[in-house]
């Protein structure tokens, strides 16, 4: 077995990638979108444990991994886990797409020691065939993040990739059971980091190591005592600190993508139509039209003030 490689080994038939997680900045995960033609595929060992979930419509298959042998009806959503130092064998009867989704064992190992998951149970087995409705809703959120033309922060594809290992090991659930919320002053440095790195990308890693926390309980903790996940913070206060300083018009709307933390603008037009229900050029458009009507109201008080001075 090779060392660590920042992918997992190609499969034995050439396969075209649809959209990849290369160059995004994710570390110790990633994912594919790939288009795989009908026939046998070799699934070589790695030192990552992988996910594929098929998409779209049905295809029979059969499949061998450790042993295990199973032929079914793929259907939109099934996954098959292979776990690292695994190889397998797929035959599709027909072409198909696949989400394929690589976990490094380090990154594996790590999250498991900080939720306080005995080795015994840190076990991730192979399965076929899995229907896990929270995984998927998982899967499909980090093909959502695959597919988008602009990056957020790794920090949520590193929230869902987590969340993911949760769901692919037993033990770890009792998370759960220790929930409470952040020190007040943990809380308030966690913030006022936030607000002072908001133009650069921020980590679940660094954010959690702020408050001395493993990444796991930080994002439960941060959650219990924002009301969001961590994420959705970090997006909210780019999105407040972009309005403010468009409305201030010192800067153009490239400037203030950059400053705030977005890849590009149509990435900062992205979330402020999510989250405000108007894009940065409507925003600065009605506030100008807003500023004419109230520079005309007060000409007209200042006519009609002078006009009565005059009178008298």
């Amino acid at each position: 077995m090779t060392s660590a490689t920042p992918h997992p080994l190609p499969h034995s038939n050439p396969q075209a990638s649809l959209r990849s997680s290369s160059g995004r900045g994710w570390k110790g995960f990633g994912a594919e979108l790939v288009a795989v033609p009908a026939g046998l595929h070799r699934v070589p060992p790695s030192l990552h444990h992988r996910v594929g979930v098929h998409v779209g419509a049905p295809v029979k298959a059969r499949c061998r991994c450790d042993g295990r042998r199973s032929s079914r009806i793929q259907a939109h959503g099934d996954a098959d886990v292979i776990p690292a130092g695994l190889d397998g064998e797929w035959t599709d009867e027909a072409d198909c797409t696949i989400l394929r989704i690589w976990i490094g064992s380090e990154f594996a190992r790590t999250t498991f020691e900080q939720l306080g998951v005995p080795a015994s149970s840190a076990q991730i087995e192979p399965r076929f065939q899995m229907r896990d409705p929270r995984f998927q809703h998982l899967a499909w959120a980090l093909r959502a993040e695959l597919e988008a033309d602009d990056r957020s922060d790794p920090l949520y594809a590193e929230s869902l990739c987590t969340a993911m290992l949760v769901r692919l090991t037993h033990g770890a659930p009792a998370l759960v059971e220790r929930r409470r919320t952040l020190a007040p002053r943990t809380a308030a440095r966690l913030i006022d980091y936030i607000e002072s790195h908001l133009d650069q990308r921020l980590t679940l890693t660094e954010l959690a190591a702020l408050a001395e926390l493993s990444v796991p309980h930080f994002k439960v903790l941060f959650r219990e005592t924002l009301g969001m996940p961590v994420h959705r913070y970090v997006v909210q206060r780019r999105v407040e600190r972009a309005r403010m300083l468009l409305l201030q018009g010192k800067l153009s709307a490239s400037q203030v993508a950059l400053d705030t933390g977005f890849a590009h603008q149509s990435h900062m037009a992205h979330w402020m139509m999510r989250l405000l229900n108007v894009t940065p050029r409507e925003l600065v458009k009605s506030t100008k039209h807003a500023m004419r009507i109230a520079e005309r109201s007060n000409d007209g008080e200042r006519v009609a003030t002078t006009s009565l001075l005059q009178s008298r």
